[in-house]
C-alpha cells in the first residue's frame, strides 16, 4: 500500500511540474500576443463594508436605469415609420429583436401603439 501512495504522490508532483511549465509558456504567449498590454479582467463582485452594506462606485446607479429608453426609441420609430415591423425596428435600433417582442406589447397595452398584422402603428392613426 505504501508503494502505491508513493507512486501516486510522485505522479502528482510530476504532473504539477508539467502544468507549471505550461502556465509559463501560456503566459509568455499571451504577453507576446498582447505586446505587454494588460487584458481586461472581468468585473469583481462588490465588497461589503464593515457594517454589511455593499459599497458601490460613486455615480453608479442602483438597479435599473429607468426612463424606458428603448421603449421610447421604438415608439419614436413607429411614429416616424407607421407599419414598421419588429425585425425592422431591431435593425434600426441595432439590438436583438427578442427584446422588442417584450417591449412592443407593453407599449400596445399602454395605448401608445397598435398592431395590425406584423406592423406597428401609432395609436392615433
Amino acid at each position: 500500500m505504501a508503494g502505491f501512495v508513493d507512486t501516486t504522490v510522485k505522479d502528482i508532483e510530476e504532473r504539477l511540474r508539467e502544468l507549471k511549465d505550461e502556465v509559463g509558456r501560456l503566459e509568455a504567449a499571451r504577453t507576446a500576443l498582447t505586446s505587454g498590454r494588460s487584458i481586461k479582467q472581468p468585473p469583481r463582485a462588490p465588497r461589503s463594508s464593515s457594517n454589511g452594506s455593499v459599497r458601490r462606485r460613486p455615480g453608479r446607479p442602483r438597479g435599473r436605469r429607468g426612463g424606458n429608453t428603448r421603449a421610447s426609441q421604438a415608439l419614436d420609430l413607429v411614429r416616424a415609420e407607421p407599419g414598421i415591423t419588429i425585425p425592422q425596428l431591431a435593425v434600426a435600433l441595432k439590438i436583438q429583436p427578442n427584446y422588442l417582442y417584450r417591449v412592443m406589447p407593453s407599449l400596445e397595452k399602454d395605448g401608445s401603439i397598435k398592431r395590425d398584422g406584423a406592423g406597428w402603428f401609432p395609436a392615433g392613426s
